[in-house]
């Protein structure tokens, strides 16, 4: 479909919905060579899908060539080409993003190269980050083959709503040049491919001509329909790479798609509207706790979980996470009631049952293992040791011969006080 390649959007709703629908889980299930290769990881095959995320591609084809071979004029005219140090050095200046960034090339790496066919009309006419762009585009294959044309594809430049070849190497079109831009896979769609058209870790070539360059739309001002519009567009994006295992550039979009959602607006909204924003905020929310859950970022992911949670106390996936969260950060108490009410909520959910068994047993192990640690910091180590032997002996029994000494005390005694009383 026209803007699949540029876009790098995930497979559309339509095609995939009975597939998510029947699915029933969180996340995009891993392949499963990794699921056999790591046993802990979670069975996410009866929960909620991440929303609009397609299954990842067939594995990679066996006649996929590797980057800067195959016939074409970019392998002909190495010299011509400006590479990716210069590139990601002018986006990314020393500072400001260049050491962390994952979209920003290393110098001197290769991995992404321009060319210029048509000069343009000077670097003042360079379009500048969060504007919308406009373009020209056609994206080969290393075989020549076309996998994308799309005579106007706009998008907003830095916002990553495309492929990062494309967004970054934009950023140093000047106004009506063209060039052909030579990528890696690594910036386009990676080691998954997209089915059916462009096979897994595939380079590809993208000739771009700028056509346009203008001022975002303010954010204020947008209807009810084109804010919810213009959120889910930077929410699927994130989706896209969900899947693509990108989880940084994921929670960007989430992070965008969020901005957008909470702007001011002058604009009246109807009550349909308001609602369906809030439910974009929730997907978005639940999405951006998943992305973060992956990084291990527990404390962020926790607050993403609470803010769903604000809008919606059943809401399945965030209870779920947030039991997850905490059962990471060891706070097996806390985690355990979250998931009950997550399991009376759905209680033929198998993987909530599953995590719910796993979590009582180590809170059980938990409470085993402080209680020993108590036992010997008061210095009785060895009563763990034999819990069933002589229930009956009390700590605090006291030897037969002593016991008989004040027995026998005890009655001379008495005998001696009846004595004195009767000589009185």
């Amino acid at each position: 479909s026209p803007g699949r390649a540029g876009t790098g959007t995930a497979p559309s709703p339509t095609a995939d919905a009975a597939q998510l629908d029947a699915a029933e889980d969180f996340e995009v299930l891993e392949e499963e060579e990794e699921e056999e290769e790591e046993e802990e990881e979670e069975d996410l095959s009866e929960l909620p899908p991440l929303e609009d995320v397609g299954r990842p591609p067939a594995p990679p084809r066996e006649d996929a060539q590797p980057v800067g071979q195959g016939g074409g004029e970019a392998a002909e005219d190495p010299h011509e080409w400006l590479d990716s140090g210069a590139v990601g050095a002018r986006i990314f200046p020393p500072g400001r993003g260049a050491d962390t960034s994952p979209a920003s090339p290393c110098p001197g790496s290769g991995l992404l190269k321009k060319k210029t066919l048509v000069p343009g009309q000077g670097v003042e006419s360079r379009p500048r980050k969060g504007q919308d762009v406009t373009v020209r585009l056609k994206a080969t294959l290393e075989d020549g083959s076309v996998v994308e044309e799309n005579p106007a594809l706009t998008f907003t430049l830095g916002d990553c709503d495309v492929l990062q070849a494309l967004d970054l190497s934009v950023q140093l079109l000047e106004m009506g040049e063209t060039a052909l831009i030579m990528s890696d896979a690594k910036y386009c769609y990676g080691a998954q491919g997209r089915s059916p058209d462009v096979p897994p870790n595939a380079a590809l070539t993208l000739e771009v001509e700028l056509l346009a360059a203008r001022d975002a739309p303010d954010l204020e001002l947008l209807s009810g329909k084109e804010k919810i519009e213009l959120a889910n567009r930077k929410r699927e994006r994130g989706n896209f790479f969900y899947q693509q295992a990108d989880y940084v550039l994921a929670i960007n979009s989430y992070d965008i798609a969020l901005k957008v959602i909470g702007s001011s607006s002058k604009v009246d909204f109807s009550p349909e509207e308001e609602a369906e924003l809030l439910a974009v905020k929730v997907k978005c929310l639940n999405n951006l706790a998943a992305s973060q859950l992956k990084l291990d970022h527990y404390e962020a992911a926790l607050k993403s979980c609470n803010l769903v949670l604000e809008h919606q106390p059943g809401n399945i996936k965030a209870l779920f996470r947030k039991g997850k969260v905490l059962a990471q950060q060891g706070e097996y108490r806390e985690a355990i009631p979250i998931l009950k009410a997550a399991l009376k909520l759905e209680p033929s959910n198998k993987t909530i049952h599953a995590e719910l068994s796993k979590l009582v047993k180590k809170h059980a192990d938990q409470k085993n293992m402080e209680t020993e640690m108590y036992r010997k910091m008061l210095g009785n180590p060895s009563a763990a040791g034999a819990p069933g032997k002589c229930k009956d002996k009390l700590p605090w029994s006291i030897p037969w011969k002593w016991l008989f000494g004040a027995t026998a005390i005890a009655l001379g005694g008495v005998a001696l006080s009846v004595v004195i009383a009767a000589r009185n």
